[in-house]
């Protein structure tokens, strides 16, 4: 990849804004737009993430200067400049399952043709978004599913890891998150309570920010999870690996601190061709916060999206099935 791609990031919660400080230090891929609920900001030029940083957390983008625009439709405002936009990373909540494949679905007959990235997190928000590889290949776009921390980074180390043994008996997932404030990562946040015993989607998605807090005061700002609808089963069992059964996912959110309360692990156990049961364990860095574990494999995959897509390979593709490139 030669000349420099625009990507444009849809949604500006904690993810989308630090996207914009993660592009500001690579000269392969340049942001031109970020959107939310109240509008958009769009610069042909490049959009700085200073200009982002400097908003209150409740503030939309559209309120920046000389760039922004406040607007009720604003992916569809700028699909009207689609023409100015290589790749799109979406960072939009996951709440509804519906929500973001339904808009992945209007990119595609709204006549966007480039690549896609997504850190989608539910086994069921991927398969609707599996199920849209026909209507995505015929438009022309190279899509990318999962290509987060988890799915993503570690659903790829799982099936790196896999190759050496002959059978795999089971996949273990189990991360921990620390986040300075729930404000930054509202809806990742709704989306893990959303995983707690006695809580739905639909209970979530239907609860106020107040009623959030509230959950959040009576666990002291600590989420446990265990045995998470994850979309690691689902890609992993896409790429032949493993059925889904054997992929267990949990982990630990603590959402009033940066501080990791455990690491973050992905174990892979399996039987070897010489018959023996071993355990490959692949752990990150504690340091290594959230957005950086999901940001920038969701940059690796949209480059290789961009060298499949000059390939005219199109349509829907999994983490596990695509090595990340890394972008300079």
């Amino acid at each position: 990849m030669t000349d420099t791609k625009r990507i444009a990031v849809l949604g500006a919660g904690g993810l989308g804004r630090n996207m914009a400080k993660l592009l500001d230090q690579k000269h392969e891929l340049r942001l031109v737009a970020i959107c939310d609920k109240g509008g958009y900001a769009f610069d042909p030029n490049g959009l700085k993430s200073n200009l982002i940083e400097a908003l209150a957390a409740d503030a939309s983008v559209a309120s920046i200067p000389q760039v922004g625009v406040a607007c009720a439709d604003a992916i569809g405002e700028l699909l009207k400049r689609k023409d100015e936009i290589d790749g799109i990373f979406l960072a939009l909540p996951n709440l509804p399952n519906e929500f973001l494949p339904s808009t992945v679905e209007r990119l595609a007959k709204e006549g966007f043709q480039g690549v896609i990235v997504d850190a989608l997190k539910r086994t069921r928000a991927v398969e609707m978004v599996v199920r849209l590889h026909d209507l995505l290949a015929a438009s022309k776009i190279t899509y990318i599913t999962g290509a987060g921390a988890t799915p993503g980074l570690l659903t790829a180390a799982a099936a790196l890891a896999a190759q050496s043994f002959i059978e795999i008996e089971s996949v273990e997932i189990y991360f921990g998150v620390g986040i300075a404030n729930w404000d930054a990562y509202k809806a990742t946040i709704r989306e893990d309570v959303a995983h707690l015993e006695g809580f739905s989607v639909e209970k979530v998605a239907a609860m106020s920010d107040e009623e959030i807090e509230k959950e959040l005061d009576k666990r002291n700002g600590i989420l446990e999870l265990v045995n998470m609808e994850h979309a690691d089963d689902v890609i992993l069992e896409l790429a032949g690996i493993v059925s889904r059964d054997k992929v267990k996912v949990g982990g630990v959110v603590d959402t009033r601190s940066p501080k990791k309360p455990v690491s973050t692990t992905m174990r892979l156990t399996g039987i070897t061709f010489e018959g023996k049961r071993s355990t490959h364990v692949f752990t990150l860095g504690d340091e290594t916060s959230m957005a950086a574990n999901v940001n920038g494999p969701a940059l690796g995959w949209m480059k290789a999206g961009f060298w499949y897509h000059s390939k005219a390979l199109y349509g829907v593709f999994t983490s596990a099935e695509v090595m990340p490139r890394w972008p300079k």
